[in-house]
């Protein structure tokens, strides 16, 4: 059995019980979350070599044959996805060590948090439909309870509305897994591909995928189903707040794309049009939102979904430039947005309010936070040599190079206005002075410890992949490659279970 494919999952439940136990003696939980967390994100990045030197790695737990048995595999879009996960999650982890209270710790913050990072590793690598559903609801118990943590009424009004659409969402994703069930005898995402295309009526192939895509859009937050994010991601303590960001929607993306391009692409005429119009109209919407608040995290929650468009575009436009694009955003992304939101919490703190209206005046007393802002914020907006660029650049590529203007031109005018969003940031909160009645708080040691030295690392990470992209295409590249002709994959899983 290949358990390195499997550690980055029962690594942190495992952590999650160790914690939950530890949590009255933060003494001894900190150091056990703190190195479990490195250990998980050490094992990540070994998967991902592996995948990258040995191929396409698989687990078929109790030994069980492909497609009966409970599959897991790590290929290099999952692999990546993983380290990311492990980057997030480590970053965060060492933030919330000063900005969770202990009484918060104390019910169970911590062992949440490692439950939703298990969850979505647990997405990430499975390799069976109904394990996806499993593991998406794993998520949505974990993520309500990280946002109800506190029980402020906004919390809740928030809470609500998350948790209905996302049951809406897994309704949906049942009837479509069991439609496919219906229709093929299988939900091995590797023995589908290839049975899907054999299945007895093709003419219910076409409103699954609706079902599918419907399920997963909610999930993702695009167009016009993702009014519940803004309404949510501001209330949580801005921890809780920037692993939401990065991974929650990202996990719906992942699941869209999985099933894009390995189940539903017989007719991509219909279904990819479909996301294509989907993503113009996510970036539209989006931005404008962001455009029109006043309020940090509301501005990020908003770009949240504008940028989810992106990532989209590249599924929609389905050639092999584009697929890169969508991997390589969708990695950076993750970084960049987890980033923001751990900035926007150290100007809350400082400032005591995430009103743009109530800042002002950080560039002078606190220049040290107007440079990790810059770095993040203007990499989202894809200015050079930023990660953010590069990302940007390969969809725009992959969009006039298949003749899919409209929506290139769509991308091109958001990345403006997503330039002006952040610049109405920096001038408001570092740029103009501070108001007569503004009150800051200097962050102690400690606080810049655990908070500054995470969002600085993530910086460093964003500026990597802009000075030296090549890394982090060459692995976009490889699961482009893999998602756009997946034999590699299918005879991976299925060898490894058994079957020629």
């Amino acid at each position: 059995m290949n358990a390195l494919v499997i550690t980055p999952v029962i690594l942190p439940l495992g952590l999650a019980v160790a914690v939950f136990l530890l949590r009255r003696h933060p003494g001894v939980r900190i150091p056990v979350t703190v190195l479990g967390s490195a250990a998980n994100l050490v094992i990540g990045m070994w998967l991902l070599v592996r995948v990258m030197t040995d191929g396409i790695q698989v687990m078929q737990a109790g030994g069980w044959e492909a497609p009966y048995g409970i599959t897991f595999v790590a290929d290099p879009l999952g692999a990546i996805l993983v380290v990311v996960t492990g980057v997030i999650n480590m970053a965060v982890c060492c933030y919330a060590q000063a900005s969770i209270p202990e009484s918060l710790r104390r019910q169970g913050y911590d062992a949440t948090m490692l439950v939703l990072i298990a969850a979505v590793s647990g997405a990430f690598l499975t390799g069976d439909l109904f394990n996806l559903y499993v593991w998406f609801e794993v998520m949505l118990m974990a993520s309500f309870g990280l946002l109800l943590l506190g029980g402020t009424p906004e919390q809740l009004k928030g809470g609500l509305g998350y948790v209905a659409l996302n049951l809406i969402s897994t309704i949906l994703f049942v009837c479509a897994i069991g439609m496919t069930y219906a229709m093929t005898g299988t939900l091995n995402m590797a023995d589908l591909h290839l049975r899907i295309r054999d299945a007895a009526d093709l003419g219910w192939l076409a409103p699954t995928a609706m079902l599918f895509m419907t399920a997963f859009g909610i999930k993702s937050a695009v167009f016009p189903l993702f009014f519940w994010l803004p309404t949510a991601y501001h209330t949580p303590p801005v921890a809780v707040s920037a692993v939401f960001s990065g991974l929650l929607t990202k996990v719906g993306v992942y699941a869209m794309i999985r099933v894009f391009t390995l189940h539903f692409v017989s007719d991509t005429a219909f279904t990819h049009a479909i996301l294509l119009g989907v993503a113009g109209l996510t970036m539209v919407t989006g931005v404008l939102g962001a455009a029109a608040q006043m309020h940090f995290r509301r501005i990020l929650s908003f770009h949240i979904i504008s940028q989810i468009g992106y990532m989209i575009m590249g599924l929609g436009i389905y050639t092999h430039l584009a697929i890169t694009g969508t991997v390589f955003y969708l990695a950076h992304h993750m970084v960049v947005k987890t980033n923001l939101f751990l900035i926007s919490g150290l100007a809350e703190r400082i400032g005591g309010t995430g009103s743009l209206k109530r800042l002002g005046g950080f560039y002078a007393s606190a220049g040290w936070l107007a440079a990790l802002f810059f770095i993040p914020a203007f990499s989202l907006a894809g200015l050079p040599p930023l990660s953010g660029f590069w990302a940007k650049l390969i969809l725009v590529k992959a969009g006039l190079a298949g003749g899919h203007y409209w929506v290139t031109a769509a991308a091109i005018v958001v990345g403006f206005l997503t330039l002006y969003s952040m610049t109405k940031i920096w001038d408001a909160v570092f740029w103009k002075p501070a108001p007569e009645t503004a009150s800051t708080k200097a962050l102690s040691r400690s606080e810049l410890l655990w908070m500054a030295l995470p969002a600085a690392g993530m910086a460093a990470i964003t500026v990597w992949i802009g000075l030296w992209p090549e890394t982090l295409s060459a692995v976009a590249t490889r699961a482009a490659e893999t998602l756009m002709d997946p034999g590699d994959y299918v005879r991976a899983v299925l060898t490894a279970g058994g079957r020629p």
